[in-house]
């Protein structure tokens, strides 16, 4: 990098607007927080080697093809006006002339391009390929896709309602656990790892479950997707994943490339490969493309960039049921599967044993209880129980549903009017239980009266009593029961920040030292340098009579408007004003 580039470079990032230049700050991956000064630091700090061979490995496939034509030769030249010339210039790999800056041709003389000719920027239309299938093969093909869209959505649901009950476990890095996908095969909801860390990352690209510390927690918005229908919840995800792929693999319509196009897509970038094929990956999980990297024909019009084509989908879908057989084993046999809300609110109920076309959930004395601790009754389990089912309500059934809720409610948890909470039954014997019993320690109960007592809250005395199988509801002050959510969902995401205000300051800062003479600015830059390295420099000097004249001198110092030096022609200290020095270079 020469003094003269980033010259260059500063007074064109000072002609951008803050939209653009913000852009630029974000595409080149510049802190809010640097500390530059002006704009000639900024473009020194752009045209730093470093900082040259990060942005070219970010560059696409005809990105790469330009500025490799354009630095063969020993000077730059300028690529050709365009979309690819306008989207390098816009991240400041090129000067407004189209010339790459010397820095950036550096980094790309040192770079080793795969083929990219394979993976050109797609104009919209699709690539040239094989001969499209016969009609069997498209049919098999969609079949195919079709099934595995419905078996991604369920794995997927069923991966929720396990982080539902309890929150996954992941590493630094973010993925799963071992033990946590053990945990999802054991249960049936994945059938290998690979399909529990690809499922989880589309759970989290489609906003479904969030980060935090060291779990994976379901959001508000995936336990809205639970209760959507199975069309729905998967196009929902696939128009996420479709927007989340990477630029260089999209086409100018919104769609994407064919998948044998995308290797090389940023041929600069020794992690693209690896990365391509996860992103593929993603795609093949969720249904979006066949095995054979095609995109189904239901899934063509998302692949084009438009909606997908629901009705094709749906037609290759199994019909959802909303009944289900309540048999006299406890178990309930859902003959298709479920509507999603009613299968969410069946679960709250009953545990299911298995999962295909056709379901199996079975209730016991603890499903029952967990139902009757979130805040129903026998008379709403009935309720639900008698409309859902197509045999009615099978006599074992009932009467463990009745059982359960007569003892249930033994337990009552709730705040007093002293501010502690109190726990009371009516079953004496069971307050002793409770009170010696050592899982229950952390609580600290007290004996007051008739009652137990806990300076704990009662919330968290509920969930102690509960997880240890005690038939326990929460009450308010006056008695009254109440409904608890044990879920722990993530917190609600804050909200984007707008680029424009984070970068307020750094624009500000860049603009104000800006000032009204960028040349004289330039200069007395060029001094300072001069100054901390000692170096000898030729300085042209504006002399009193109009004349101007030059010195080779060795600067040694700068202050009060006046450069000092060692005039190495004379071996003389020599002090000339900075005001009527017209431009230095090296020596």
């Amino acid at each position: 990098m020469t003094a003269t580039d980033a010259r260059s470079l500063a007074h064109d990032l000072l002609q951008r607007d803050d939209a653009s230049l913000v852009a630029l700050l974000v595409a080149r991956g510049v802190s809010p927080t640097v500390t530059w000064s002006d704009a000639f630091d900024a473009a020194e700090a752009l045209l730093e080697p470093a900082s040259a061979e990060r942005a070219v490995v970010t560059v696409t496939a005809a990105e790469a093809d330009a500025l490799a034509a354009a630095t063969r030769g020993a000077e730059p030249e300028a690529i050709a006006a365009g979309a690819v010339r306008d989207a390098l210039y816009a991240r400041a790999l090129v000067d407004p002339d189209g010339i790459p800056y010397p820095a950036i041709a550096d980094a790309v003389r040192g770079q080793v391009p795969t083929d990219t000719a394979a993976a050109a920027p797609a104009t919209g239309a699709p690539a040239d390929s094989a001969p499209a299938p016969n009609a069997d093969a498209a049919a098999s093909r969609d079949a195919a896709a079709a099934e595995q869209a419905f078996a991604s959505s369920g794995s997927l649901s069923d991966i929720l309602h396990t982080a539902l009950a309890a929150p996954l476990s992941r590493i630094g890095t973010g993925a799963l656990g071992a033990t946590e996908r053990r945990r999802l095969i054991e249960s049936g909801a994945v059938g290998d790892a690979d399909a529990a860390d690809e499922l989880v990352e589309i759970a989290h690209r489609a906003g479904l479950v969030a980060g935090e510390g060291r779990h994976w927690l379901v959001t508000a918005a995936g336990v809205q997707w639970l209760r959507t229908g199975t069309v729905a919840r998967w196009t929902e995800v696939a128009a996420v994943l479709r927007a989340h792929l990477p630029a260089a693999v999209r086409t100018s319509a919104g769609g994407w490339l064919s998948l044998d196009r995308w290797a090389g897509a940023h041929p600069f970038d020794p992690a693209w490969p690896q990365r391509a094929h996860s992103e593929a990956a993603l795609l093949r999980r969720w249904g979006m493309v066949a095995p054979d990297g095609e995109a189904p024909r239901w899934a063509a019009p998302l692949a084009a960039g438009s909606a997908v084509d629901t009705d094709g989908l749906q037609m290759l879908l199994p019909s959802e049921v909303d009944r289900v057989y309540l048999q006299n084993d406890l178990t309930a046999i859902a003959p298709g599967p479920l509507q999603p809300q009613l299968d969410v609110r069946l679960r709250s109920m009953a545990r299911r044993e298995s999962r295909a076309q056709a379901s199996t959930y079975r209730f016991t004395a603890d499903t029952l209880a967990d139902a009757l601790t979130a805040g129903e009754t026998a008379e709403t389990l009935r309720a639900f129980l008698e409309e859902l089912s197509l045999t009615g309500l099978p006599q074992p059934l009932a009467y463990e549903i009745e059982r359960t809720a007569r003892r249930h409610g033994t337990l009552r948890v709730g705040p007093d009017w002293q501010g502690r909470t109190r726990v009371t039954s009516d079953d004496e014997a069971l307050l002793r239980t409770i009170a010696v019993d050592q899982a229950l320690r952390p609580l600290g109960l007290v004996r007051d009266g008739a009652d137990l007592v806990t300076r704990s809250g009662a919330d968290t005395a509920f969930w102690m009593l509960a997880d240890a199988r005690y038939p326990v509801v929460a009450v308010d002050a006056d008695g009254a029961r109440r409904r608890l959510d044990r879920h722990r969902l993530a917190d609600e995401p804050p909200a984007a920040s707008d680029p424009l205000a984070v970068y307020g300051p750094l624009l500000a800062r860049l603009r104000a030292a800006q000032g009204s003479d960028a040349e004289a600015a330039w200069l007395g830059r060029e001094l300072e340098q001069a100054v901390r390295a000692r170096a000898t420099i030729v300085v042209a000097v504006r002399l009193p009579d109009g004349t101007a004249r030059e010195f080779t001198i060795e600067a040694t110092g700068l202050g009060g408007g006046r450069l000092r030096g060692l005039d190495k022609m004379v071996d003389v200290e020599r002090t000339l004003p900075v005001s009527s020095i017209s431009g230095i270079r090296p020596a």
